[in-house]
Order: structure tokens, then C-alpha cells, then sequence
């Protein structure tokens, strides 16, 4: 049985390939299109998972899109007419999308489709809801028989959040938080408010809270006020949001400005602006709000489940520092995140929701997981890599032996060089996992800043995470989780670490930066955490024996591992994206399959700096 799970119209559209409940391929549109975030119709994306699972749409038993829209323009109609007259201009301005792309969803995807392949589909067109979709794509994949399952977003079509229990091939959603009280919408709120780009800046700000003052009466403050006026928290997790303070529902902003500011006693900040310090605290103030609620809503589910076990999904499941906090908790002896937790995920969400409990076909449990460490998407062969190489007139040398591939890397990267490291599938989900990175050594006290300011072209605050080979990640992090997905946070080991200065919180945002916190300090973030990525041999053998060589090598046995794109790109899918980003910027080297380009023997790139047009600042 096959089946096309599709997520789209609202942002980062996807597609994904089941059959007879494994997942053959995934992708997001935006990698195609070159396009952030690109919310429209995931043709390209969809084409490229019939291919690679050798199907054609008439073969396809289902295609399953990944919410009701219909659910969802009740829920629109109805908001707006609980706020009437306000939010006129936002109505005018939505009901035509609404009309074209989303009320007439089914005829939209019948016609997609057959511009595809130019066949007819001729399966069943199912439309699960929301959270379903993303309870699914958590606990099915899971390695877990009985899960408790956790959905955390900004809102589906009514629901905000789910608590839901899943067993076999079955999912039974026991509790139900509704729209407009949504935890991913106080925090987006947040993000608007301190100058970052709603959908595409929260990760933003979850790394400049660590530059909040913990021990600052401003942070007590910021979140004193959070909590007696913006938001009502109860025992189970569940939330009310003060209306007066929003404008999400009606509106065309995310908060009433005038509002925050007579609150908190600031102006929202411009994007792009200097970052002071009291937008440091308040980011912080709402992730410590943001983690007391998630941890609240993780014991209920707990408590009503009864299941030792936990699933994650929902946009504010990619915040990783407050899913280690609900590993820490106790609530749950294991947890599994789902990690293309957003919207594209819904797709295989979706999908696998149709499989088992729309067609009720049983379900196979993987001792790690079904995810395939998430290398989903396409992948190139050496004469494809050759043949983008001879369209740039690139100059390569050629290493065939594996070995000497990953012990020729690891000695760029302990020379202090930047690496770009193209190999094998394509990650499914906002992360780089080492197929689609950029590396560097995470004992140069300088990396941290090259990589943002001369090769992501992004701030100076945000932290870089470690790839560190599962068998050694003891020795440098307080933790004895795997976290292939790079979606939880560990300490860094305490007696790698430096001691801070008595003024340390009194220092401004550059001094505290730049300051030496361990002896892996381009991934050891302010407050010595890291946003950690356990590799392991079995999933990706090619980048366990690279980190291996470098430990050879260096005697460490982690690197620094980011996405292959700069700021407002979207990660590298073919080899022509990753030569023109190595171009683009100050990397030193590019390793694409067995392929080794040094910066210095390239012809001189003609094209200057009008690339950086193509790409919205997120």
C-alpha cells in the first residue's frame, strides 16, 4: 500500500512516501524552490518521493493531506466574528487565499497531482486533523509499543495543544487545548515582539535567552508580569491568554504593542537593531514560562496516561532546551521527538495516520526508530557531482578511498578550517545531521565567530551545536540520552569548563560572547549547555568514521556541526547549491561524496554579492 502524506499552504510545505507503513522519501519544498519556508503546493517534493519509491500517482492507494481546511475556515470565520469590527482589513485580505487555495482543497489537489505525472489519481483523498497528524508522526515512528503523546503548536485548525495515548497501530486523543489560548502563540508573540521573524525566529529566541541575567530582578520581573497579566496557568498545563494584550486573532500583528510596551517598559525592537540587555531578559523570562508549561502539560499526560513513555511534536517541540527539561523532570523514563516536529512534518504525520488507523494496518516497532536518522531526501551520484563541478569549471581532487576521505577532512578542520560536508541523502527537518553541514573544530576559540559573521552571514549570539560520536558523548556532556535529531540540550561536562568572572552578568552581550567558557567553546552556549547531536555508526557510518578520524587526530571525539546554507537560505539540496554557498562565503573546503575542493584552487567566482537579493533576512 502506498501513500502521499502532504503538508502546505500555511509554511514549509512537504511531502512524503510510505508504503506498507515504512517511509521511503521525504523533502520540503523550500529545498527545491530555494525558496524559506515556501508554503505553496509541494510539487517538486512530491514528484521527488514517486521517484524515489518508483510510483506513479495512479499507483497510489491514498493522499492524505495533513489537516481539515474546512474545520479550519470555521474556525477563522468564527474568530473574526467574535472580534468584529476589528481585524476587517485582515479578513479582506485572507478570505481570498482562503477561497482560491484551501476551501476548494480537494479539486486543488486532484489538479496538482495530475500536472505531476499526467495521470488521474484514482486513490481515496483523506484530510486527518492537525494534531492527529502531528500525534501521529510522533508516536508511529516512535521505538515505543505505548506512548504518551504530546503535541505543542501554534494552533491546527481549533487545537492549540493534545495529550493523546497511542498503543499498537491506534492514537486516542484524551485532552484538547483550543484556540486562542496556545502556548506557540504566547511564544511567537515573543519572538515578534523582540524583533524576530514570526514562524522562522523562535529558535532565535530560545539562543539569546541564555543571555538573560538569571539572577537580575528584570527576568523575575518580566516573567512576574507574564504570568499576572498575560497568561492564567493551570495545574495540568493548560493556559488562558489575556486577549487584551494580542492581536493574533483579528489583527495583523502578533501583539497589541501599545499594550507590551505600557507593561513591560519597552518598545518592540526593530529587526535588525541592536540587542540590549533587557532583551536578553525578557527572552529568557518566556523560555522559563514556556518550560514551566510544557513540563505541567508532560505530567498531566503522565498522570492520565499512565505510560512511562513520551512522544513529542508541534512547532514548540523543536525547543530543545525545554524538551530536556522535561527529560530531567522525571515525569517519563524515555522520550522520542519527532524531528521534523513543524508543519512540514505533518505529512508523514498524516500519512502514517492513514496507514494505520484510517486502513487499520498493524505496525511494526523498530528497536531505535523508523526514521532512517531522518536521511530521507535525494541524494547524488559521483557523476552528478562531476557534472555540477564542470558547469563551475571547478577545480577537485578526487579521494576514493573512505579512510583516507574522512582522515584528509578531519585534518582541514584541525588546521582550523571550515568544511563543507555534502554526502549521502538529505535530512528530513529543520536540522543538518551531517549529511547537509557545515563543520568546524569546537576547540578554536574563534569559530563561533567565523562561522556567523564570515560564512552564515547571521547574528553573533546564536550557538552552534556538537556532533559527537554516541560512545564518547559522556565525556564531554551531563547526559546518558541519545539525541540523534539535535533536539535536546546537555550540559557541557563540568570539569571542561571555565570559570566565569565575579562581573560576568555585568559584562555587555559582545564581552560575554567572546568570553573562554571550556576547552570546546565554539558549542559551549553561556549558560554551558549545547544543542547536542549523538551520531551513530548505524545511521550514518560515513559521518561517525569522519568524527573518528578527527578523534584520531585531535583526541576529540566532537565537532561543531551546522546546516549547509546561509542566513534566509534554505539548506543545500544539490550539488550546484553547495558549490555556489561554498563560493558565496569564506569556507575553506568543500567535501562533496568523494570529492575534496579547496577554496584556494577554485577559478575566482563571478558573481559577486546580488545572490544575497534572492534571500529574506528570517
Amino acid at each position: 500500500m502506498k501513500i502521499l502524506g502532504i503538508s502546505a499552504f500555511y509554511h514549509d510545505s512537504g511531502a512524503v512516501l510510505i508504503e506498507d507503513g515504512e517511509i521511503i522519501a521525504a523533502a520540503q519544498e523550500e529545498r527545491f524552490t530555494r525558496k524559506k519556508h515556501d508554503k505553496n503546493f509541494p510539487k517538486n517534493a512530491a514528484n521527488y518521493c514517486l521517484k524515489e519509491g518508483a510510483c506513479s500517482v495512479s499507483q497510489l492507494d491514498a493522499v492524505v493531506f495533513y489537516e481539515k481546511p474546512l474545520l479550519k475556515f470555521e474556525r477563522l470565520i468564527e474568530t473574526y466574528y467574535a472580534f468584529a469590527p476589528k481585524g476587517f482589513s485582515s479578513f479582506v485580505k485572507s478570505m481570498p487565499i482562503w477561497l482560491k487555495e484551501k476551501l476548494f482543497l480537494k479539486e486543488n489537489i486532484r489538479k496538482e497531482l495530475s500536472e505531476i505525472s499526467q495521470e488521474k489519481f484514482k486513490g481515496k483523498l483523506l484530510f486527518p486533523e492537525h494534531h492527529l497528524s502531528h500525534a501521529a508522526s510522533a508516536f508511529f515512528p516512535s521505538p515505543f509499543d505505548k506512548a504518551a503523546i504530546l503535541t505543542v503548536d501554534g494552533v491546527g485548525e481549533w487545537g492549540t495543544a493534545t495529550i493523546s495515548r497511542g498503543e499498537g497501530n491506534k492514537i486516542e486523543i484524551l485532552r484538547e487545548m483550543k484556540f486562542p489560548h496556545s502556548v506557540g502563540m504566547l511564544y511567537s508573540a515573543f519572538t515578534y515582539y523582540l524583533g524576530f521573524k514570526v514562524n522562522s525566529g523562535e529558535y532565535k529566541l530560545m539562543g539569546l535567552a541564555p543571555y538573560g541575567d538569571p539572577s537580575s530582578s528584570n527576568v523575575l520581573e518580566i516573567e512576574e508580569k507574564i504570568k499576572n497579566n498575560l497568561i492564567n496557568i493551570k495545574k495540568d498545563g493548560s493556559i488562558y491568554l489575556n486577549q487584551k494584550y494580542f492581536d493574533y486573532c483579528a489583527g495583523l500583528t502578533m501583539t497589541a504593542n501599545k499594550e507590551w510596551e505600557n507593561l513591560f517598559g519597552f518598545p518592540p525592537r526593530k529587526p535588525e537593531s541592536e540587542l540590549k540587555q533587557i532583551h536578553c531578559d525578557a527572552a529568557l523570562a518566556i523560555q522559563k514560562v514556556t518550560e514551566e508549561i510544557v513540563i505541567k502539560m508532560a505530567e498531566t499526560a503522565a498522570e492520565i496516561t499512565g505510560c512511562e513513555n513520551l512522544c513529542l511534536s508541534g512547532g514548540v517541540a523543536l525547543n530543545c532546551v525545554a524538551n530536556e527539561k522535561i527529560l530531567n523532570s522525571g515525569a517519563f523514563k524515555n522520550i522520542w521527538i519527532q524531528p521534523a516536529s513543524g508543519d512540514a512534518g505533518g505529512a508523514l504525520g498524516c500519512a502514517l495516520a492513514a496507514y494505520h488507523i484510517y486502513f487499520q494496518k498493524d505496525r511494526k516497532v523498530l528497536s531505535e526508530d523508523s526514521m532512517k536518522g531522518s536521511y530521507l531526501g535525494p541524494e547524488f551520484s559521483e557523476k552528478e557531482i562531476e557534472t555540477a563541478a564542470k558547469q563551475f569549471s571547478a577545480v577537485y581532487e578526487t579521494e576514493k578511498d573512505e579512510e583516507k576521505l574522512c582522515e584528509k577532512t578531519a585534518a582541514f578542520l584541525a588546521e582550523g578550517k571550515v568544511v563543507g560536508w555534502f554526502q549521502g541523502k538529505m535530512e528530513w527537518g529543520p536540522r543538518a545531521l551531517g549529511n547537509r553541514s557545515i563543520l568546524g573544530d569546537p576547540r578554536n576559540a574563534q569559530m563561533q565567530k567565523k562561522l556567523n559573521l564570515k560564512i552564515k552571514y547571521r547574528e553573533s549570539f546564536r550557538p552552534f551545536a556538537p556532533s559527537v560520536i554516541w560512545e564518547d558523548a559522556k565525556e564531554y556532556f551531563e547526559t546518558n540520552t541519545p539525541s540523534p535529531y539535535m533536539l535536546l540540550t546537555a550540559p557541557v561536562k563540568k570539569l571542561r569548563r571555565k570559570p566565569l568572572p565575579e562581573n560576568y552578568h555585568k559584562l555587555d552581550i559582545r564581552e560575554k560572547l567572546y568570553f573562554l567558557r571550556s576547552d570546546i567553546p565554539a558549542i559551549t552556549h553561556l549558560d554551558y549547555s549545547a544543542r547536542l547531536q549523538t551520531v551513530h555508526r548505524e545511521t550514518n557510518p560515513l559521518y561517525h568514521k569522519l568524527i573518528s578520524s578527527f578523534k584520531k587526530l585531535t583526541g576529540y571525539g566532537v565537532i561543531v556541526n551546522t546546516s549547509f546554507n546561509v542566513r534566509g537560505e534554505p539548506i543545500v539540496m544539490t550539488p550546484q547549491d553547495a558549490y555556489k554557498c561554498f563560493m558565496r562565503t569564506e569556507m575553506d573546503v568543500l567535501i562533496m561524496g568523494n570529492k575534496i575542493f579547496e577554496k584556494t584552487k577554485q577559478p575566482a567566482w563571478p558573481y559577486g554579492d546580488e545572490w544575497k537579493k534572492d534571500y529574506v533576512l528570517d
